[in-house]
């Protein structure tokens, strides 16, 4: 696998989203709550756009009458045709043993990192104000 430089951490803010394409495949990657996720823009289903997706959660019941909404902004749903999947891990909500969308590894590192790490092509003077969100493929 090989790293790529993505975007800042702000450019992301916290429940949003941003499509980001590497070696010719888009991702789509999500913050949620500082944690970053890569997932595949393609929907098994029928290829809809996952970017463009909303963020749900789940609702729960251990009893009947009784309902709790969970995982509040964790679960993406097809712009589609409705197909819901955790962003956490790609499995579908469903059908997580036989259904999932390809999710990539995501990491925030340093500025100075960046610099002195593997991503760098050339040596050039730098300095460092950010912190950026990598994406693992």
């Amino acid at each position: 696998m090989s790293k790529h430089v993505v975007a800042t951490v702000t450019e992301i803010p916290p429940g949003e989203r941003k499509l980001v394409s590497i070696r010719g495949r888009q991702i789509a990657v999500f913050n949620l709550g500082g944690e970053f996720f890569g997932l595949f823009n393609r929907c098994p289903h029928q290829g809809g756009p996952m970017c463009e997706g909303i963020l749900t959660g789940l609702i729960e019941s251990g009893d009947p009458g009784e309902y709790r909404y969970t995982r509040k902004g964790e679960i993406l749903r097809c712009p589609w045709h409705g197909w819901e999947f955790d962003v956490r891990t790609g499995q579908s909500v469903c059908d997580p043993s036989r259904v999932t969308i390809r999710s990539y590894p995501a990491e925030v590192a340093d500025g100075q990192r960046v610099v002195d790490g593997e991503y760098v092509a050339e040596t050039v003077s730098v300095t460092v104000e950010e912190h950026y969100v990598i994406v693992d493929m």
